[in-house]
C-alpha cells in the first residue's frame, strides 16, 4: 500500500460537518494526494474511512477514488445492513455497473 494511502487510512474516518475548517482541509489535501487508480487492497482500506456525513463533498471524492480500483472491493461485495450509508452507496454504484453474472 502506498504511503499516502496508509497516511489517509491511519487518520481514520472523514470528519463530520462540525469539524474545524483546518481538519476538513487537511483530510481533503490527504485525499487529493492519492493518485489514481488505486489497487484493490488500497480501495478496501479506503472504504473504511467514510464518516457520518458527506464532509462537504469529500465523501463523494472518496467514493470516486475507490471506484478507480479494478473490480469489486472485497469487503463491499455484500455489505449487509450494518454498514454505513456511504459504503452502501459505493456498493450500489458498483453493483449497478457490474451486475452479477
Amino acid at each position: 500500500m502506498r504511503p499516502e494511502v496508509r497516511t489517509f487510512v491511519a487518520d481514520g474516518s472523514l470528519p463530520d460537518w462540525d469539524a474545524s475548517e483546518e481538519e476538513i482541509d487537511r483530510r481533503c489535501h490527504q485525499l487529493a494526494a492519492i493518485s489514481r487508480p488505486v489497487t484493490r487492497e488500497e480501495a478496501a482500506a479506503l472504504a473504511t474511512c467514510f464518516g457520518p456525513d458527506d464532509c462537504y463533498g469529500a465523501a463523494w471524492t472518496l467514493v470516486h477514488l475507490i471506484e478507480t480500483a479494478p473490480g469489486p472491493v472485497p469487503q463491499l461485495e455484500d455489505p449487509g445492513s450494518e454498514v454505513g450509508d456511504w459504503a452502501q452507496t459505493l456498493w450500489a454504484r458498483w453493483a449497478g455497473e457490474h451486475p452479477a453474472t
